[in-house]
């Protein structure tokens, strides 16, 4: 087995995440993952929780909204291709996908590498699941 993690993205998703979102799993290392996430024009992903993970995400296609929640600090912010956002642990959080007809895409990086679905924890949300 090679030290080096090399993949080419997928054309056609690889799994469903814990939140709704299509996945196409990237390549990973021993101290974080990545993977590309795709939002379906106008949905809404579930609002979710990670328990051990940290995650950094840049939106590469499409416009949306972001919701976090974190102890006593909410935001909504909006997103679009060029933006970049931290998801620290314990952070509740919500996408929606602004536009009706273009999906919503980004590029994320897990750390420490995603350790499965029970990681994500289903939380109240802003916007109706």
């Amino acid at each position: 087995m090679s030290t080096f993690s090399t993949k080419p993205i997928s054309e056609e998703r690889d799994d469903v995440a814990p939140d709704g979102m299509d996945v196409r799993i990237l390549a990973a290392g021993a101290k974080g993952s990545m993977a590309h996430f795709e939002l379906a024009p106008g949905e809404t992903s579930k609002a979710m929780m990670h328990k051990t993970v940290e995650e950094l995400w840049f939106i590469t296609a499409g416009e949306g909204e972001l919701w976090r929640k974190l102890g006593d600090e909410e935001e909504i912010t909006e997103v679009h291709p060029g933006m970049s956002f931290c998801i620290p642990v314990g952070t509740h959080f919500q996408l929606h996908n602004v536009d009706d007809e273009e999906p919503l895409e980004a590029v994320a990086v897990t750390m420490p590498p995603w350790p499965g679905a029970d990681e994500a924890v289903p939380v109240p949300g802003k916007w109706t699941d």
